[in-house]
């Protein structure tokens, strides 16, 4: 018995963009882990240094980002506080919070690993004219909103 997401699969077409995007969000996702190993980093690790470079966050932030639990962020900001990627400071407007931002040698450190991939996909982006980009861009918004509504469904009840 087949129910409807068989059915749609089965007469889904997977054209070249489909497929190449499918590819480029298999091959980022062994890249974060790829990154992550070189730079010494777990991929938490890694994924918290995105968002702190970002702006800084507190543990509890970085918590609910990481879908952790807050003592097990607290031991990931301990972990690159260490190695001296992070510091902790008094929250501006509540000085009972901590804000955890990026040092200038851990932003480096992490950058360092991803400069090669900067440089190429700049390389990549300045071949295409200002309409073939915004065409990408509309794509890849796109993307983002449909995997950002995906996140935000209940999941599927056992019926």
């Amino acid at each position: 018995m087949s129910g409807p997401a068989s059915a749609f699969t089965e007469r889904w077409k997977q054209t070249g963009s489909l497929t190449a995007l499918r590819e480029a969000i298999e091959r980022g996702g062994r890249l974060r882990h790829v990154i992550a190993r070189r730079a010494g980093l777990s991929e938490s690790d890694l994924v918290a240094m995105e968002h702190l470079m970002r702006e800084p966050l507190g543990p509890g932030d970085l918590a609910r980002i990481l879908d952790v639990s807050t003592a097990a962020s607290t031991g990931l900001v301990d972990r690159l506080a260490q190695r001296g990627h992070v510091r902790r400071h008094p929250h501006a407007l509540d000085r009972r919070r901590t804000q955890v931002e990026v040092t200038a040698s851990g932003r480096e450190e992490v950058l360092a690993h991803l400069l090669p991939m900067f440089v190429s996909l700049d390389r990549l982006d300045r071949s295409f004219t200002e309409e073939e980009r915004a065409v990408v861009e509309r794509y890849l918004r796109g993307v983002v909103a449909t995997f950002d509504e995906l996140e935000a469904q209940p999941p599927p009840s056992d019926a």
